[in-house]
């Protein structure tokens, strides 16, 4: 297993193997090594590698790139991933993160008709963090909006909220998109959240009904601000960039995300490479 030591300077940046969708799990090991990521988040999905810890290791070793974080499969299309019950499916994430030395898993609320899984999720959330090294860093997610052509209906789709602030959380994912997707501003989000914020998606998005996890610049959130408050706090979780390209061609693709890498290790002060 790939040894990571975590520098006192300096925040890693990772690179989500969702921001290489549709290409897969191997291809975006390959691309974040060519780049000079610090390491992988992997979206535990239908691709068969993204739930392999053999496969993944196999991956580590090859291109020689540590895992950060595993994304538990907790959206709408995963639901089948890891089997049915909720908490099955965090526990083989926290298994699968131990196994390929990811030091975070991420997850999402419950939604709102997964009505006992919501009642226990807090305190269940806790007793596994409690007794396992590993951060579960629960995400901050938005009201889903619908528009018709007169109106736009706010619909609350996740229980206890789409908010974890307040909720007595030890470790949170701030996403950037998700903050905007939710009329919110991610560097307050950040404040608020104090030393419980262990992990970032790294993104950018506009007030509005769409998620949309926009390049670092091109929506209104000004990630720069929080890149710099992160690097003078002592932030000692990693950064990881969580960005839509599927429209883009590979080059176009690769382009991007080297930027990305760019623009964070700028706005965290990291020394350029000589």
């Amino acid at each position: 297993m790939i040894d990571q030591p975590r520098s006192t300077h300096e925040v890693r940046v990772g690179l989500s193997t969702s921001s290489m969708y549709p290409e897969g799990a191997e291809a975006s090991f390959e691309v974040a090594s060519s780049l000079g990521y610090d390491g992988m988040e992997i979206m535990v999905w239908s691709d068969r590698n993204t739930q392999n810890a053999s496969t993944l290791r196999t991956l580590m070793d090859r291109y020689s790139i540590p895992i950060l974080a595993i994304h538990a499969p907790t959206l709408l299309l995963t639901r089948s991933v890891f089997g049915a019950s909720p908490w099955g499916k965090i526990d083989r994430s926290i298994e699968l993160a131990q196994a390929v030395g990811a030091s975070t898993v991420v997850i999402h609320p419950p939604f709102f008709w997964q009505t006992r899984y919501a009642r226990q999720f807090v305190s269940g959330i806790a007793e596994r963090e409690q007794r396992t090294e590993v951060r579960l860093a629960v995400e901050n997610m938005f009201t889903w909006r619908t528009r018709t052509a007169h109106s736009t209906r706010d619909f609350q789709a996740y229980s206890p909220t789409w908010d974890p602030i307040g909720q007595g959380y030890r470790s949170v994912t701030l996403d950037v998109s998700h903050a905007a997707t939710s009329g919110c501003d991610s560097l307050a989000m950040a404040r608020s959240l104090g030393p419980t914020l262990r992990h970032v998606h790294m993104t950018d998005g506009v007030a509005g009904p769409k998620d949309d996890h926009l390049l670092p610049g091109q929506g209104s959130q000004h990630p720069e601000r929080l890149l710099q408050f992160l690097a003078s706090t002592g932030f000692d979780g990693d950064v990881v960039i969580e960005v839509g390209t599927r429209s883009l061609s590979k080059d176009k693709r690769r382009e991007a995300l080297a930027d990305c890498l760019a623009f964070c290790r700028k706005h965290l002060g990291h020394d350029a490479p000589q």
